[in-house]
C-alpha cells in the first residue's frame, strides 16, 4: 500500500506553501506501510517561533483552498513544534533546534520519500548555496 493520490496532493500543496514562507529542510515520507493512522508526513523547519507560525498559517490557508481542514492542531501556543493533522497527512513544522533534537527523519528513514515539487527542491538548493 502506498500513500493515496489525495495525500500526495496535500503534501505537494503544503510543501509549496512552506517553501514560499522560507521553511528549510522540507521532506515528505510515505508512512502508509508503517502507520494505519496516516499516509504521509511532511517535515519542515524554521529558525524562529514567528516563522514557524507564518509557515503553519500559510500551509493551513493553502490546504483550506484545496478543501482540507485539519482535524487537530497542536503546539501552536509555544511555536516551537506545530503539528497539523489532516488525517491523510500530518505536517510537522519545527523550530530548527527541535528538528535537530527530535530527529524525526531518523525514525522514518526506511520509509519512501515523496517527491516534492521542483520549486521546493530548487528553493532548497538555492538556500544551501547561500549558506556556503
Amino acid at each position: 500500500m502506498t500513500a493515496t493520490d489525495r495525500a500526495t496532493e496535500l503534501v505537494q500543496i503544503a510543501a509549496l506553501a512552506a517553501s514560499d514562507k522560507l521553511a528549510t529542510d522540507i521532506i515528505a515520507y510515505d508512512v502508509s506501510e508503517q502507520l494505519v493512522i496516516t499516509d504521509a508526513f511532511l517535515l519542515c523547519s524554521a529558525p524562529n517561533d514567528r516563522q514557524v507560525r507564518a509557515i503553519v498559517d500559510e500551509i493551513e490557508e493553502r490546504l483550506a483552498k484545496a478543501g482540507a481542514k485539519p482535524v487537530r492542531r497542536e503546539g501552536e501556543r509555544e511555536g516551537r513544534w506545530v503539528l497539523l493533522d489532516y488525517i491523510d497527512v500530518v505536517v510537522h513544522v519545527q523550530h530548527s533546534e527541535e528538528r535537530v533534537f527530535y530527529a524525526l527523519e531518523r525514525l522514518w528513514k526506511d520509509c519512501p520519500q515523496i517527491e516534492l515539487p521542483e520549486a521546493v527542491t530548487a528553493a532548497a538548493a538555492q538556500a544551501s548555496r547561500g549558506r556556503l
